[in-house]
């Protein structure tokens, strides 16, 4: 079984994870140049919902719209709460299930993806008592690394 912090990436195609890491590392070459507006891109980052709460919140919807479409007009609709558990269940254990690709598409992260922007971008407002002098500097931060390189 995969980790947390690598089943969504693991599962997802190498085409998404590169697009979600430039533009990660696109948003931390802007900060790089813009550092006086760090402070609001802190806030959004805070606001956004990584891809395990879109996937639950898609479930929750189509879950409850089988049950009330059951009540209502026909018990067939069962079928519906029953194959969307199925595929949160699948999630939980692969970290896979059919909406992901979909999401990745869309640009929805994992919290640690989310995390990683969030502390390169407070490693080039110096919160960790040394300024990053650029946006590499600050992405190798982020991940603990020292003189690596950043992979694309």
């Amino acid at each position: 079984m995969t980790t947390t912090r690598n089943r969504v990436p693991l599962h997802s195609s190498d085409s998404d994870n590169r697009r979600v890491r430039r533009a990660m590392r696109a948003n931390v070459a802007y900060f790089a140049e813009h550092r006086d507006q760090i402070a609001g891109r802190l806030r959004e980052i805070d606001e956004e919902w990584d891809i395990e709460r879109a996937i639950e919140a898609n479930a929750a919807v189509i879950a409850f719209a089988g049950i009330a479409l059951a009540a209502t007009n026909s018990r067939r609709w069962l079928a519906l709460p029953a194959l969307v558990t199925s595929f949160l269940f699948q999630h939980a254990i692969q970290g896979w299930c059919p909406p992901v690709p979909v999401l990745r598409r869309l640009g929805f992260r994992t919290s640690y993806e989310i995390e990683e922007e969030r502390r390169a971008l407070m490693a080039l407002r110096g919160d960790f008592g040394h300024v990053a002098e650029s946006a590499d500097a600050a992405l190798r931060a982020s991940t603990g690394e020292t003189n690596a390189t950043v992979p694309a």
